[in-house]
């Protein structure tokens, strides 16, 4: 008798399994990530060589298509020369009437053409990359296809916090190219903590040259002395604006987060009269929330605030500033003497009412430039200011909230799209990081429009993001293997339509996505095998088939407890052991086409019998 059985506790992991398909020479030839809106699969296909001609119908296109060409060059060494034509064309055009981010791409044997507003024939080319196949000529051949797309949300997020590590521009600049590869549109850039300030402010050099460095770092929770290594960087004014116009030539927009009135050290480290005991007082070298805040009785401290968020208003084109607003103890503002008065002097009730006083004044003032605030959900408290958006971290309660009183929300909730936290329950094949338990599977299955909401507060719900928090992650390729997949997961929940979310869809797709995001350099983290936490019971045996979860990837694995990396065999035809699994321990490695392996995977199986 022939069934499927559970390995044991393994069941429970079942969000880190990633399914590709049944042999690796048939991939599927559409594996879009975000699933677009609708599909029609059509016969035949076109081929994209450097006769083809690529056309444009307006100036506003001329930086996508460039990109394009960019990356055919790099990727293909195809190079697209300008022209018209109707038997061999790549065709870019602006439809007016097209609004939003809406795009058309239809792909007939005579050419391509994408339509729709200028950021959406942007998304066109990114969907266009996911399609082009290379074939055994030297062409590219693209799959006949007529595609519908649109976003479902505006707002789509990723955000990396170079507060505790800082990291170049280059990479800052590729971690915003991935992004926009997959449809992500929002780079949330959080550059003050604790551990350092990283933004040039003009009017406060100091900030920077005092504030942007520490004498040591700590990697692991029980070492708060760290490593004894100073760290430090900040990034100048004017290569922000250089960033700045290489992310908005990709449709993403930057919103920086400078905090305030918590997670201040950096700058109290350099101008102790803003506090409330006058310090002294350094910059952090240790993680957690910090009881030293900015003083909000001091007249100076507004005076700071206005002449820092002044360069920020002029320096970032985009209409939101983010102003962190969380994790402030008030123990310093209840003793505090300055503090009090004010609370006194504006009639407040309460040391929670004099944190949403200055988030209304910085508001006030962002408004004045033109501009909204948006802090965590802590801003909430003591009463939201008018038009703020709150960016729900600590569940999804504070976004309800806000919601129902008609504000803006970004859905970021620490349990789905954390992207800090672990991504497997095995812990010795994971890097040292800062804990909770957030795989694939709770990512990608996450709904920002809960139950809780009725179809009108449904409205203000902007859009969803995924947090990169670096307490423990100070390399760019920890980003990285941290970041993705799951990042793949937070677009897709952002862009596609609900009734199209599908899972094991998802895991299909990534098969070809991560073998591309391989060959970029991404480090990702790189899957178990699926089929690895189940068995097949078949003539009093228990056959483990396993799956790769990257193209052209391949398996090494032992069952008797030995190093893959030693000792594995190349995975090629299911693996029989005994049906109670008596004596076996099956570990395995995937390693990509480029080399790089991931950590051991190991079964557990518990003992099976037939029938089960």
């Amino acid at each position: 008798m022939k069934s499927i059985c559970p390995l044991g506790n393994f069941l429970l992991t079942i969000g880190l399994l990633f399914l590709a398909t049944s042999h690796l020479q048939a991939q599927p030839e559409i594996a879009i990530i975000p699933e677009p809106k609708t599909i029609e699969n059509q016969e035949g296909s076109f081929t994209l060589s450097n006769a083809t001609r690529l056309r444009v119908n307006d100036a506003a296109l001329e930086t996508t298509a460039s990109l394009l060409n960019d990356l055919l060059v790099a990727d293909y060494g195809v190079t697209l020369r300008k022209g018209a034509s109707n038997k061999n064309g790549l065709r870019l055009l602006l439809d007016p009437k097209v609004s939003g981010e809406a795009y058309t791409l239809t792909v007939d044997p005579s050419g391509i053409t994408i339509t729709g507003s200028a950021p959406g024939v942007f998304y066109g080319v990114q969907t266009l990359r996911q399609l082009i196949a290379p074939t055994e000529d030297g062409t590219l051949s693209v799959p006949c296809v007529r595609i519908e797309d649109e976003p479902r949300f505006g707002y789509r997020g990723l955000m990396l916090d170079v507060g505790r590590h800082f990291y170049p521009v280059d990479f800052i600049k590729k971690f915003i190219d991935v992004m926009a590869q997959y449809k992500l549109n929002r780079f949330h850039w959080s550059f003050t903590q604790d551990a350092g300030w990283r933004i040039e402010i003009k009017h406060y050099p100091a900030l920077t040259q005092l504030g942007a460095w520490r004498r040591s770092t700590q990697h692991e929770r029980e070492r708060p002395e760290g490593d004894g290594i100073a760290h430090g960087g900040f990034y100048t004014q004017e290569e922000i604006r250089d960033v700045i116009r290489y992310a908005a030539d990709r449709q993403v927009t930057i919103v920086p987060e400078i905090n305030m009135p918590g997670h201040t050290m950096a700058a109290l480290a350099v101008f102790p009269e803003l506090s409330c005991t006058g310090g002294p007082f350094a910059v952090q070298h240790t993680w957690g929330i910090k009881d030293e805040v900015l003083c909000l009785g001091n007249e100076e401290t507004y005076r700071f605030a206005k002449n820092v968020f002044t360069e920020i208003f002029d320096l970032f084109p985009g209409d939101l500033i983010h102003i962190g607003g969380d994790e402030a103890p008030r123990k310093r503002w209840s003793v505090c003497p300055k503090c009090q008065a004010k609370i006194k002097q504006e009639g407040l009730k309460d040391e929670h009412e004099l944190q949403s006083y200055f988030v209304h004044w910085l508001s006030d003032l962002a408004a004045a430039h033109g501009k909204h605030i948006m802090g965590w959900d802590e801003i909430l408290q003591g009463g939201l200011a008018p038009g703020a958006t709150v960016m729900s971290w600590r569940g999804e309660e504070g976004g309800i909230a806000a919601a129902r009183m008609g504000n803006p929300v970004v859905m970021a909730p620490k349990h789905f799209f954390y992207l800090d936290y672990y991504q497997s329950q095995d812990r010795t094949a994971e890097p040292y990081n800062i804990g909770g338990y957030v795989p694939l599977e709770k990512t990608y299955s996450y709904e920002p429009y809960g139950p809780q909401l009725t179809p009108e507060q449904c409205r203000f719900i902007s859009g969803v993001q995924g947090n990169i928090w670096c307490e423990y992650i100070h390399t760019n390729e920890k980003v990285w293997y941290m970041g993705y997949p799951r990042a793949l997961a937070v677009a897709e929940v952002g862009w596609s339509p609900a009734a199209k979310k599908d899972f094991d869809s998802f895991r299909s797709r990534l098969v070809n996505n991560l073998y591309r995001l391989d060959r970029e350099g991404v480090l990702y983290r790189i899957p178990e095998p699926a089929g690895l936490y189940e068995a097949e019971v078949r003539d009093g045996k228990a056959i483990i088939r396993l799956e790769s979860p990257v193209r052209n990837a391949k398996i090494y694995y032992t069952t008797d407890g030995s190093d893959p990396w030693v000792y594995g065999k190349l995975y090629t035809a299911p693996i029989e052991v005994p049906l109670g699994f008596e004596g076996v321990d099956v570990q395995c490695i995937v390693r990509l086409e480029s080399g790089r392996a991931s950590a051991v995977y190991k079964a557990i199986p518990k003992p099976l019998t037939e029938g089960q």
